[in-house]
């Protein structure tokens, strides 16, 4: 009780808070845009009960990796070197899930462009995916980014409270605009195809990270901000054209 009394006096543990609040939103964006475009494919009756349960099993996997940071600060430590380059098991979960957001970004990305294609795409069949095919595909890239989420916040501080808080108000976020964005994507389909483009993008990017290779994520944000920009003007003009059509002029 004396220790959190003294955070909550500390200034400097309440810029840490607001900083690592901000940081684990950012981050939890990936995980959110996943979860909308899988969650979409399901019957309109389950989706919202999938991404609550998307999203609650995401802050039970980062509250529990929070009850067991020391094993996760020795998930960071080398386990076997390949051409001079350490591998760590942080390295090898960032690049398992890089490649699986790849392939399953790649193959509906081909669905949308190849619709005559039936194959295998990102939900497991043309049209629809089951409950538990949902659930599982979620749970498994809620790990990965669970483990990054948190490696990252055990860096920024050494106290466990400011993390749990912060843990617990950027899933409270994810909740939040978790169906928001899921019904923007939908009404907007262009949104998709961006939205696969960014799953693309943070996938290679994991990859690359679990390689040894650093990637700032504030490159990798602003770009995605950007192309985001880019279609809401695109957005903008389409729709400007649409009412001038009405209109008959």
């Amino acid at each position: 009780m004396q220790d959190i009394l003294t955070l909550v006096q500390d200034p400097a543990a309440w810029v840490a808070l607001v900083t690592l609040v901000v940081m684990e939103i950012v981050l939890g964006i990936d995980n959110l845009i996943f979860i909308s475009i899988l969650t979409n494919k399901l019957p309109p009756e389950s989706r919202e009960k999938a991404r609550r349960i998307g999203i609650g099993l995401a802050l039970v996997m980062r509250l529990g990796l929070l009850g067991t940071v020391a094993w996760i600060v020795q998930l960071t430590n080398p386990i076997f070197t390949v051409f001079g380059h350490d591998f760590s098991w942080k390295d090898l979960i960032l690049i398992a899930g890089g490649l699986f957001l790849v392939w399953k970004a790649t193959k509906e990305i081909h669905h949308s462009v190849d619709p005559i294609d039936h194959k295998d795409n990102m939900v497991g069949g043309a049209a629809s995916i089951t409950f538990g095919a949902a659930i599982s595909q979620i749970l498994l890239l809620d790990l990965v980014f669970s483990v990054d989420s948190i490696i990252t916040a055990v860096g920024m501080t050494p106290h466990l409270p400011i993390m749990v808080i912060a843990v617990i108000a950027a899933v409270a976020v994810m909740l939040l605009a978790a169906n928001p964005l899921a019904n923007f994507i939908e009404k907007n389909p262009t949104i998709v195809m961006l939205a696969l483009a960014f799953l693309l993008m943070i996938g290679t990017t994991l990859i690359a990270e679990g390689m040894g290779f650093h990637v700032p994520k504030g490159y990798v944000y602003a770009a995605m901000a950007f192309s985001a920009l880019v279609e809401a003007l695109n957005m903008l003009a389409r729709n400007a054209r649409q009412r001038k059509r009405q209109s008959g002029h």
